[in-house]
């Protein structure tokens, strides 16, 4: 009897580690087309600009839009279907969104229907933002978990790069005014792959189970465990499942009225404000204008903002490799600390007499900078709030996560030029330092880890230490 449970279960491995490979890169094209959308639109907007005639108002308009409204309103409520209707069924909505904008944005007449384009582009993105990272999150087994949940960031940051080299490619190859409409609408390939992909795949185990569907929830994790985790796990998800469809409150009321609950998701919140407050957007958006204040030319400029963003796809790669080995808060202590210190660096390097040395040492400490962000943090926060929530609340309290993480990325981008203008870039970038110093601060005394630890055990451990034991004392 030995003999066939030692063959079937390498059988039963490579069985589970097949479906999970398969699963991770379809959903993880919902963070492609994040990245690929976000990023597009800085080459599009060289050419858009003239052909729609944008006064600057409108050009704002164009670029912000996709934000807010958009991606900050489909976060919020994008949570909150994928909790109703599913996983699976929101990341292909998701894909429907992504798919009709994406021809929307290449076929608009005038400002007004790209504005709109964009605003359903950004509920698109927004929605994709939480769902992708918890159907990851909830799939995976508990010591697979960090690494299918990262290659979402490493998927968003692979489509910045794409769409910067995207960009690149059809202004040297086509020349026409109009190519900036065939940069936009690369972005319905993926869009469909998704549609496609996502129709193969089951819901979560997780979501099957709050429904009640306990069957189809063994069925999912027979598909990507082997049996003893299958059984394991399962058991664990039909006694947690058993207790929460005891109570019919609202999600509202639970977070208003669970005094541990209220304390993740503000935990959930601080970790989506932190993320953007490292100012990683002040580079994503604005390094040509910051390199080519510094001295060099624009094409110059250019080329290194590709630099910046092939540091940010390799970086990632290593952070995801890293959290195989380290603990989410030692990450993020890392991270933060390590910000802070390029930031300084950056802010003095804006004393120095202008120079090509100047300048290289100022794109040095932005790329160190950018660097230690998406190692450390890009990777793990959105990991955190994919996993500390509690499942009767986890797609309504990660969409308000990630619409505060939205709302603080546009009031960042937003105040960071009249910041620039009013301190200078030396005042701005320590103004930086401080607030990622009060960041660390927040992490250290607050933020849980939850390496090793399945999304039930999670649960518990937070309830029982409830609303008066600090979360980062476990």
């Amino acid at each position: 009897m030995a003999q066939p449970d030692n063959t079937s279960k390498p059988e039963a491995e490579q069985a589970s580690g097949r479906f999970l490979t398969k699963l991770t890169v379809i959903a993880t094209l919902g963070g492609l087309l994040f990245g690929y959308d976000t990023g597009v639109i800085s080459g599009a907007l060289l050419y858009m600009k003239d052909d729609l005639a944008l006064s600057a108002f409108g050009e704002a308009t164009v670029v912000s839009s996709l934000l807010f409204p958009g991606a900050a309103f489909g976060a919020l409520f994008g949570g909150r279907v994928a909790d109703r209707i599913g996983r699976k069924r929101t990341l292909l909505v998701c894909a429907g969104l992504f798919l009709i904008a994406a021809i929307g944005c290449a076929l608009a007449p005038n400002v007004q229907i790209m504005v709109a384009a964009r605003i359903v582009l950004g509920l698109g993105v927004g929605a994709a933002a939480v769902t992708c990272p918890l159907y990851l999150a909830e799939m995976a087994p508990a010591e697979r978990r960090g690494r299918m949940v990262t290659i979402n960031e490493l998927m968003i940051v692979t489509g910045q790069m794409l769409a910067f080299a995207m960009n690149a490619l059809l202004d040297r190859l086509v020349h026409d005014p109009h190519v900036w409409r065939t940069m936009l609408a690369v972005a319905a390939v993926p869009a469909v792959a998704l549609l496609v992909g996502m129709l193969v795949l089951p819901d979560s185990p997780r979501w099957y189970g709050l429904k009640g569907r306990l069957g189809e929830a063994r069925d999912v994790l027979a598909l990507s465990r082997t049996p003893q985790q299958a059984a394991d796990e399962y058991a664990l998800i039909v006694t947690h499942t058993h207790r929460m469809l005891k109570t019919t409150r609202t999600p509202f009321s639970v977070i208003r009225d669970v005094p541990w609950i209220r304390r993740v998701v503000l935990i959930g919140c601080g970790l989506a404000i932190v993320q953007q407050a490292t100012g990683i957007n002040t580079v994503n958006y604005y390094a040509p204008t910051i390199l080519e204040e510094s001295g060099l030319g624009v094409s110059a400029a250019l080329v290194a903002t590709i630099a910046v963003g092939v540091t940010s796809v390799v970086t990632t790669i290593i952070g995801i490799i890293l959290l195989g080995f380290i603990g989410r808060r030692t990450m993020l202590l890392i991270g933060f600390a390590g910000v802070a210190a390029a930031q300084g660096a950056l802010s003095l390097a804006f004393l120095m007499s202008e120079s090509t040395l100047r300048s290289y040492v100022i794109l040095a400490c932005m790329v160190l900078f950018v660097g230690f962000v998406q190692m450390f943090i890009g990777t793990c926060v959105w990991l955190l709030l994919s996993e500390i929530f509690p499942l009767s609340i986890r797609g309504f309290a990660m969409g308000i996560a990630v619409f505060v993480l939205w709302c603080t990325n546009a009031i960042i981008s937003f105040v960071f030029p009249l910041l620039n203008k009013s301190l200078g870039s030396t005042g701005t970038f320590g103004l930086f330092v401080a607030v990622n110093l009060v960041s660390l601060v927040f992490v250290y005394r607050l933020v849980p880890e939850t390496k090793g630890t399945s999304l039930e055990e999670l649960e518990e451990r937070f309830e029982a230490q409830g609303s008066t034991v600090p979360v980062a004392s476990v």
